[in-house]
């Protein structure tokens, strides 16, 4: 008697890839340099992603929402299936998981070793700056004054003279609308966008707090516990959201108007980010010979393991 199912066993093994690609996506997405719309592309589903993240919309999201009555579970279907749900989901479990691990040892190195951890992000920024700005051209004023503007709005924004409007709830609703939109862009890292604006370590540590909370609740744990970095959790989500269906769509609509022009902006502004980790140094270390000295190592190594993942893939390509 045959028991096998194979249209269970492909399933499968279509969610196990899925949750692969979203491992290697949400590792490129909480490290700044190589960003997860990069690695989509390497890998070879990025079309497929872009599909389903433009494919939501209030309407659909409503339909799947309303599921749960009898006369509207065959509409809520269709919803999901035009989302391409089963794809989705294991993807951002796959990319949750990653983010998880590494906000949990970003969060130590940050205490531990803040030397080591920025100067490596600080050679992973610029050796990315250079591999995704060597397809590009800068033959015309118009190519120069693009690249400049997103050079200086990414040095102005590090350096604090350009400051988010507001606080507390209203910038982990900015920097989720804004990282969360990047991650799915080629090129440009959400950890990067959160480093320029300064919410990177304060995010990881309450994202950690938020898993270790969870995992708490088991023993003697407490939810008041959970309820303060959960909050910045799902701030940062409903953000992350607002950006998938807003910032994301004005940049692809930027991308088909006018491809040449909006890269070499966007790679502009990773450039001019390079400074940014070096300041989460200062808060923390005086600019002696020997801080200077131990940022530039790590930032060599930074550089040369992005050179060599260039290397092994073939090339980085920002769209």
């Amino acid at each position: 008697m045959e028991y096998e199912r194979t249209d269970v066993v492909v399933d499968r093994l279509e969610l196990l890839r899925a949750y692969g690609y979203g491992l290697c996506m949400g590792t490129a997405d909480a490290l700044p340099g190589v960003s997860g719309g990069t690695v989509a592309l390497l890998l070879g589903f990025y079309g497929r992603l872009i599909a389903a993240v433009t494919a939501f919309t209030p309407r659909r999201a409503i339909a799947i929402l309303r599921g749960y009555r009898p006369e509207r579970r065959e509409r809520a279907r269709e919803a999901l299936l035009e989302l391409d749900f089963g794809f989705l989901l294991p993807l951002g479990v796959g990319m949750a998981t990653a983010v998880v691990l590494i906000a949990d040892l970003v969060s130590t190195l940050a205490e531990s070793n803040p030397v080591a951890m920025f100067g490596f992000f600080t050679g992973l920024i610029a050796a990315s700056a250079i591999t995704l700005g060597r397809s590009l051209t800068f033959t015309t004023p118009v190519h120069a004054g693009t690249a400049a503007a997103g050079a200086g709005l990414a040095l102005l924004v590090a350096a604090d003279l350009v400051t988010l409007p507001g606080g507390g709830p209203v910038v982990i609703l900015v920097a989720g609308a804004i990282a969360v939109s990047a991650m799915i862009l080629p090129g440009i890292s959400g950890s990067l966008i959160l480093i320029l604006l300064g919410q990177y370590i304060f995010l990881s540590d309450e994202l950690s707090a938020f898993v270790r909370a969870i995992g708490d609740l088991l023993g003697d744990g407490s939810l008041a516990d959970v309820i303060d970095p959960g909050t910045t959790v799902v701030l940062f989500l409903a953000g992350g959201v607002v950006g998938l269906v807003t910032i994301a769509r004005v940049v692809r609509i930027a991308l088909a108007r006018n491809r040449e022009l909006t890269l070499v902006f966007l790679v502009s502004l990773i450039a001019g980010s390079v400074p940014a980790p070096l300041h989460n140094i200062a808060e923390t270390h005086a600019w002696t010979t020997e801080t200077i000295a131990l940022t530039a190592a790590w930032a060599a190594l930074g550089a040369i393991a992005l050179f060599a993942l260039e290397y092994l893939v073939g090339g980085f390509d920002p769209e």
